[in-house]
């Protein structure tokens, strides 16, 4: 085991996070951690610039993280967007706009940026990451197999890379891949090592 991982044993991590992506891809990293869940309202301010969207989301929800932190806690939240011709594409709440999200994708490129906020008692940074995802053309047929057997309703742009979906549709990525699953894995990594 590294001297990295060794030293992190001294330290609890907390992730507060519903989503099951996110937990496995922690997991990934050999880090011990427990997950603490808290539900926000993920509203944000309307004239706010698509690019911060992440960020402040990430960092409202290390804020309103409703448990005090004991010492040697580090609480890790995220948030997750995807940017499609200037405009958020969050979860959709329908098939129809599921639906309509992922057809306005198809045959494009897109940006998605995710953010992750680690906090303790004494210190607090956010870090982003932005990636360029390129789908192909899809025929209706895909995308309502797609919708009606993944329900992507928990999901920004209504879609998962590691889905069907991204396994038939994404052409090209430009960037991390774990950053577009939800969780840019080396950033945490390199921010961990420092704390």
């Amino acid at each position: 085991m590294t001297h990295f991982l060794n030293k992190l044993k001294s330290k609890k991590i907390i992730l507060a996070s519903n989503s099951p992506r996110r937990r496995e891809l922690l997991k990934g990293l050999e880090i011990d951690f427990e997950v603490r869940v808290h539900s926000i309202d993920e509203a944000f301010p309307s004239d706010l610039q698509v690019e911060y969207i992440a960020a402040y989301l990430s960092k409202l929800k290390a804020e309103s993280f409703p448990d005090p932190l004991a010492d040697d806690e580090i609480l890790i939240t995220s948030d997750t967007v995807v940017i499609q011709n200037g405009h958020a594409l969050g979860k959709p709440n329908s098939e129809q706009e599921a639906f309509d999200m992922i057809k306005s994708l198809s045959g494009t490129t897109h940006k998605v940026m995710t953010a992750v906020t680690l906090m303790s008692n004494d210190k607090r940074t956010t870090l982003e990451d932005e990636v360029e995802v390129t789908f192909r053309f899809l025929e209706e047929d895909e995308i309502w197999h797609y919708i009606k057997k993944y329900q992507p309703f928990d999901k920004a742009g209504a879609y998962g890379v590691q889905e069907w979906i991204g396994y038939i549709g994404v052409s090209k990525i430009e960037g991390s891949y774990f950053t577009v699953m939800g969780l840019p894995l080396h950033l945490v990594y390199q921010e961990l090592k420092k704390w």
